[in-house]
């Protein structure tokens, strides 16, 4: 078969196309869930109240987070490795992982029919296992401390699901079709 032929077959075989589909998007949507994790924890660490329109932060979130960089993704990310959250490794993986988001972003259809190689699916686990660390980070180093709850507890890191990768878990869960946690949540919903 030509690789013409090839990517026809491919494009036109919804058991091809779909799971193909399905993990690009994942993979998009998980660095953004990540990109925002980096941004979000940062600012949340300064954020000194509430007002009309969600959380505010003192000044010295611009003076000590955003100052960094003029891209807040970048600033949060020095703020993290600076904060021992991240070593330069993780950064190269981010870089990595980001270059890979852009080239599925902007030729999500050339790589779901097979027209540019795209290998994001061998990095998806990379990208999980970051979201996992800093998500992990946050709760060791700030939320744990911080919450009397815990005083003299000791407490497993391999035991602590991030908010954000319990979220991932979630979505990819309904998202792949299953009803489970549509049908778990209805039946609370009407028992409450």
């Amino acid at each position: 078969m030509t690789s013409t032929a090839h990517q026809w077959e491919r494009f036109l075989d919804p058991n091809g196309v779909r799971p193909s589909l399905f993990l690009a998007t994942m993979f998009i949507t998980t660095f953004e869930i990540l990109k925002d994790s980096f941004m979000d924890d940062v600012r949340s660490f300064y954020a000194n109240g509430f007002d009309e329109h969600g959380a505010t932060v003192s000044s010295d979130y611009q003076s000590k987070a955003l100052s960094k960089n003029k891209s807040p993704l970048y600033a949060s990310l020095e703020w993290l490795r600076e904060n021992d959250a991240f070593d330069e490794e993780d950064l190269l993986v981010v870089e990595r992982l980001k270059s890979i988001r852009n080239r599925l972003v902007h030729q999500l259809f050339a790589v779901v029919t097979g027209h540019v190689e795209s290998r994001h699916e061998i990095q998806f686990d990379n990208l999980v296992k970051l979201l996992r660390k800093i998500g992990v980070w946050w709760v060791v180093n700030f939320e744990i401390p911080t919450n009397p709850a815990y005083d003299g507890q000791e407490i497993a890191e391999e035991g602590i699901v991030p908010g954000s990768v319990l979220m991932l878990q979630m979505l990819i869960q309904a998202a792949s079709g299953s009803t489970e946690l549509l049908e778990l949540w209805r039946r609370r919903r009407a028992n409450a």
